[in-house]
Formats: structure tokens, C-alpha cells, sequence
């Protein structure tokens, strides 16, 4: 039997800013992304092409896909499993490629949400007419959500799994939408779906009880075992609706770093760069506006301190005593130094100087002043759209595309 391997296909992006009481800018959206194939993950998902205020930023994101910007990492986005969804997507957002498309599959739902109005049989149906719709648009892979997977009955999750698989479905989603798995669960769930569709599947995990991560490897392990690919979906930080999704970074360190793991299955290791993942954590820490937990894995200011006095002479001895990966594996252990003295900043009232000694910092140089004013213009306008102070990032990337960026921060009532 072949082996699986396991993926990471993040949705900070789309699941990630559904959070309530968060949200991103479209530009910080957009370095998002590209921090995100820096990293190497091979998908992201980043958005909704039905939703009017998100079409500049999906389609400026998709040219920088083919200026090369935003390569190889593959961009997708996320629609109902409605033919009508499906068709309007690819009329505003043709150049997207690749799509998930989401239906509810358990009891509790189809009463809950559709009020008995639909039935299984219904739902399939549905499922097959936006999929065919799908296909016929020519998207170049389809996945299909099972929305509250973890509270569908297996047999009949197995049926609508395998009629999608039958209508050439690339991927199944198996969402455990409340978070309502267990790791051992899980991996019985998804190796029997697995085996019984003999299809890849994508985890996708809810923190509800804490075990998003868990579920998520557990899950992956259970599909690969099977002989299946699995993509495991992620976020920066663990953000999401609720408690939260799957960590990327304790998700890359489970699969790398874990007693029980062969390291061959774990594909998305092979283009992971993990130096970039502290970088990424603030970088998502700060656009959020939330501060990382002292106990966050790996990037948390507690993940390699040591006080007690045990502790701090084993670390000293030796860091494997009481450390089980290294800091600089993740991009951390440089000094960072932080400006006590007089500051020139730029934003939505900056002027020129001060804006050419900012850009100057950054080895950025302008052909000449009408270019740095054009510039300027732009990074006024992101300050007001971010309504925070412009990263090196965002700095750079405004100066390097400026047309793009024009294009991301245009919402157009």
C-alpha cells in the first residue's frame, strides 16, 4: 500500500478572519499571504470570491500568483456548495483556480439549520449539482466540505464522500466544526473514510476542547495510514471562530518533532523553512491586534525560558536537557533592538523628508522625487486603511507594487 503524505493547507485568511471581534485589512491580508509561501505552505485559502469587498484584494492577489509573487504556494477560496455560488465565483474571480465547496452533513444541522426542509439525499444532491457546476467552469481542483463532519453518521458521511469522489471531487474536508473530536476518535473516523473512499482528505479542526492540534495529527495520521494524503488545516496562531483552530506552527513541531511520527509522510516538511515562523507569528500577533500568549508554542516569550533552579542548570548543561528543538529553528535568538531615541515615522500625515529617510532605512531608493511622492500618496492611504502604524513589510511591498497595492486597498461600495 503507498504511503500518504500530509500537507498544510492554512486558512487564516478566510476561517481566521471570521473571528469575532477580529479582522484584517486587505493589505495586511495580502502580506499574510505572501509570509505564508515564504514559509513554503502549499496552500492557502484566502478568501470568499462571493463577497463583493474582497474582490479587489482576491484578484490583485492572483496576479501577484502570476507575476510569481505568490508561488508555488497554490490560492484558493471558499463558497457554498450552491451552483449558484459556484458560478458567480468564477465570474468574479476567474483567474482563481482552485475552490472548497461547503455543505452541513450532520442531523443536528440539516433540522437545525434548514429546519428538515432538506434531507441526506438532498444534501447529496445539492453537493453534485455545485460540483458539476465546478467542474464545468474548469476550476482545477475541487475540494468538498462536510461541515459538522464529526457529528455525521459514518455511514453516511462514507456515502457522501463517495458520491463526491464518483463526480471527481479532488479532496473531501472533513470539518469537525465544533471541535467535538478526540485524537483517538479521529484517527478511527478518518482511516475508515479513507479506506472505504480511497481519497485524500483535508483535517479541519475546531479548539472548542482544546484538541485541535491533536485531532488534526491524529487525523492526518489515521488518513495516511490508509494510504491517503492528508492536508491539515491550519491558522497563524491558532486564530479562528470560537476557541480557535489548529496552530500552524504546533502543527509543522507535532509532525517534526513528535515521538510517534515517520518523518518520510510529513510532505509539507520538505518545503517548509521554519526560521520564518516566529517572524509570521508577530507579524499576525500585530495585524490581529492581539498580543501572543507567554505559552505560545514555539514563539511565546515562555517557550525557551527557564527560571527554576533544576531547570536553569540542566539548560545550562546542556539546552536538550530541557529544550526538545531549538530557538534558532524557528527564527528566534537575534538580538532585537528597539529605538530609545529620536524617531521619524510615516503615515496618513507624513511628509516627504521624513517619508524618504523611513524608506531610506529600508534600502529603498526612488528613482526620482515624483516616483517618492506617487509612494507616499500610497502609504498615507495604507495607514488609513490598516489604522495602525505600516510594518518594514507592508513598507516594501507598497513600494515594490504599487499598482497592486492600489488595486488591494480599493473597496468600491
Amino acid at each position: 500500500m503507498r504511503s500518504g503524505k500530509i500537507y498544510i493547507l492554512d486558512v487564516t485568511n478566510r476561517d481566521g478572519v471570521q473571528t469575532s471581534r477580529l479582522g484584517l485589512a486587505k493589505l495586511e491580508k495580502t502580506i499574510l499571504n505572501t509570509m505564508l509561501n515564504q514559509i513554503g505552505v502549499f496552500q492557502a485559502e484566502i478568501g470568499f470570491p462571493n463577497t463583493r469587498h474582497e474582490l479587489n484584494y482576491l484578484n490583485a492577489n492572483l496576479e501577484l500568483v502570476e507575476m510569481g509573487v505568490l508561488s508555488p504556494m497554490r490560492i484558493s477560496g471558499w463558497t457554498r456548495a450552491t451552483v449558484s455560488d459556484v458560478s458567480e465565483a468564477k465570474a468574479l474571480v476567474p483567474q482563481l483556480k482552485h475552490i472548497n465547496i461547503s455543505t452541513s452533513t450532520s442531523d443536528q444541522m440539516i433540522m437545525g439549520k434548514y429546519g428538515g426542509k432538506k434531507s441526506r439525499s438532498d444534501i447529496i444532491t445539492v453537493m453534485l449539482e455545485a460540483l458539476n457546476a465546478a467542474k464545468e467552469l474548469r476550476f482545477e481542483t475541487i475540494g468538498v466540505n462536510a461541515e459538522d463532519a464529526s457529528r455525521t453518521e459514518l455511514s453516511f458521511l462514507i456515502e457522501f464522500c463517495q458520491k463526491a469522489q464518483e463526480q471527481g471531487a479532488d479532496r473531501i474536508r472533513y470539518c469537525d466544526t465544533l471541535g467535538y473530536d478526540d485524537p483517538l476518535t479521529i484517527y478511527a473516523r478518518i482511516n475508515r473514510l479513507a479506506r472505504e473512499t480511497q481519497m485524500p482528505i483535508e483535517l479541519h479542526c475546531h479548539n472548542d476542547l482544546g484538541m485541535a492540534v491533536g485531532c488534526s495529527v491524529a487525523g492526518a495520521k489515521g488518513c495516511i495510514d490508509a494510504g491517503q494524503d492528508a492536508y491539515i488545516n491550519t491558522t497563524v496562531n491558532g486564530v479562528g471562530e470560537r476557541a480557535g483552530n489548529a496552530d500552524m506552527l504546533s502543527v509543522i513541531l507535532a509532525l517534526s518533532k513528535s515521538s510517534g511520527f515517520d518523518r518520510e509522510h510529513a510532505g509539507c516538511l520538505q518545503e517548509i523553512d521554519l526560521t520564518k515562523s516566529y517572524k509570521l507569528a508577530k507579524y499576525a500577533a500585530y495585524s490581529f491586534d492581539i498580543s501572543l500568549p507567554v505559552f505560545q508554542v514555539g514563539v511565546g516569550d515562555n517557550a525557551f525560558a527557564h527560571e527554576s533552579g533544576i531547570h536553569a542548570d540542566g539548560a545550562l548543561k546542556d539546552r536538550r536537557n530541557y529544550e526538545l528543538y531549538d530557538c534558532e529553528e524557528l527564527g528566534r535568538g537575534q538580538l532585537e533592538f528597539v529605538e530609545t531615541g529620536r524617531q521619524i515615522t510615516t503615515g496618513e500625515y507624513g511628509g516627504i523628508k521624513g517619508f524618504q529617510h523611513v524608506f531610506g532605512k529600508l534600502d529603498v531608493a526612488f528613482k526620482d522625487e515624483k516616483e517618492a511622492r506617487e509612494i507616499l500618496d500610497l502609504v498615507r492611504f495604507a495607514n488609513v486603511h490598516t489604522q495602525k502604524p505600516l510594518t518594514q513589510e507592508e513598507l516594501i511591498f507598497i513600494a515594490r507594487y504599487p499598482m497592486i497595492a492600489r488595486k488591494i486597498m480599493t473597496v468600491s461600495p
